[in-house]
């Protein structure tokens, strides 16, 4: 493939990357502000997590699947469409103020962003030299972190309205007055969405007249990624891969649950209008969190991995214990760091979880880590579940504490590939 034929595509594809890091960072946004618009408690609005994760988790393999039998284009396709159609949904979710709605159109909005994802990583690797995959991914990743911190920030302008109420305040109004101020809060949620599908209707109708290279015939999209996988369990015989799944599991619900109630979180521990909570989450610490992957594979040159890991876990699970247990400006600066230092967990622990493996275990245990972000569907659910029960979202951060603690003991001694697990990674190598 020439230079020329490959840059229009490898930039559309590259933008691709930003809408899924709208999706999952739109959230800590969404769930204060639709708690408030459908007088809605914790565990209630944590189910917008929940939603947009179990999408994840249901649509991985189908979306590979269909990425192997129609291609790339057609997975591009595909996603955008529902990516659109999920945005559009938002718009009379909000006119109805139905609740249930909202969560359709956000699980359809991340089963359009699971094609992206599936068909994006892979592409990307085959869009050019082999020896230059890893830097075209690595830039391309650069867009996710860009838009973890545009997200948030734009969330906050457009559509947190600043107007918090007290629940007695709540409770004095008329109830004409407070139907009128719940639609005009659900209302808000309109003209941001609709022009997130404008963008995404202008990329599918970009993307439909683009010719995509499908590469070479042993590298087609997910063809080459599920070629040959039989869905086994049997690779979970490997101890040190059955811990990465769960540690994957407990990072990803940890990573999740510490966002999305980010502004709840400061609200109640300082005072924090929603506004300047969203622009503290989205400018500061998830730069830090894009910066923290930046420092991590520098220092990963000089520090062992697996040790840098257990570091960060522990040093997370620490500064969770300042924000749970302490108040004030030192609590919230306290979680306001921790972006920082899980910033590198999630591919090191991929990478750390399929070291011994041979070739075709490799493929399953992928998926098997990718399905593992079912956690960001269940933490902060759990997380809203304490909130009720102890009327404290701030105690709820005991949950993303012991996952960090899960972390560091993966970090540690979990990560170990036992002897039996090499050698039977290098004969079924060499059968092979």
């Amino acid at each position: 493939m020439s230079k020329k034929s490959i840059l229009l595509p490898l930039v559309l594809i590259t933008s691709l990357f930003f809408l899924w890091a709208l999706l999952h960072n739109l959230n800590p946004i969404l769930i204060p502000h639709l708690r408030k618009a459908f007088a809605l408690n914790d565990l209630q609005s944590s189910l917008i997590d929940t939603s947009a994760y179990i999408s994840y988790f249901v649509v991985a393999i189908p979306a590979g699947l269909f990425m192997q039998r129609f291609g790339y284009k057609k997975g591009v396709l595909l996603g955008l469409s529902l990516y659109a159609l999920g945005a559009l949904l938002v718009i009379p979710s909000a006119s109805a103020r139905s609740y249930l709605i909202f969560l359709m159109a956000i699980f359809i909005i991340a089963a359009g962003a699971t094609f992206l994802e599936t068909v994006a990583n892979p592409y990307i690797a085959v869009l050019g030299d082999k020896e230059t995959a890893t830097q075209r991914l690595n830039f391309a990743q650069s867009f996710n972190g860009l838009g973890a911190v545009i997200a948030p920030i734009m969330g906050g302008k457009f559509i947190l309205s600043g107007i918090e109420h007290s629940p007695e305040a709540l409770a004095a109004m008329d109830k004409a007055s407070l139907t009128a101020y719940l639609q005009s809060e659900a209302n808000t949620v309109k003209v941001p969405y609709l022009v997130i599908a404008g963008i995404v209707f202008a990329l599918l109708l970009l993307f439909t007249v683009t010719r995509l290279p499908e590469g070479d015939s042993d590298e087609q999209g997910g063809a080459s990624h599920f070629n040959g996988v039989h869905f086994s369990f049997k690779v979970f015989r490997h101890r040190h891969f059955s811990w990465a799944v769960i540690s994957q599991f407990f990072y990803v619900g940890a990573q999740v649950g510490v966002g999305s109630f980010f502004i709840r979180y400061a609200h109640q521990v300082v005072d924090m209008g929603e506004k300047n909570a969203a622009y503290l989450f989205g400018s500061i610490a998830m730069v830090g969190f894009m910066l923290g992957r930046f420092s991590g594979t520098l220092l990963m040159k000089y520090i062992k991995p697996a040790k840098l890991l257990a570091i960060y876990g522990l040093v997370c699970a620490l500064l969770l214990s300042i924000a749970v247990f302490t108040s004030g400006s030192l609590a919230l600066y306290a979680l306001v760091a921790v972006p920082f230092f899980m910033s590198i967990m999630y591919p090191t622990i991929f990478s750390l979880g399929i070291q011994g493996l041979n070739q075709e275990e490799t493929k399953i245990a992928s998926s098997f880590l990718v399905m593992s972000i079912i956690g960001g569907a269940i933490i902060p659910l759990l997380m809203g579940l304490i909130s009720v029960a102890v009327h404290s979202i701030q105690i709820a951060y005991i949950a993303p504490l012991i996952c960090f603690l899960t972390v560091f003991c993966y970090g540690w001694k979990g990560h170990v590939v036992r002897a039996e697990s090499r050698e039977m990674g290098i004969v079924n190598e060499v059968a092979s």
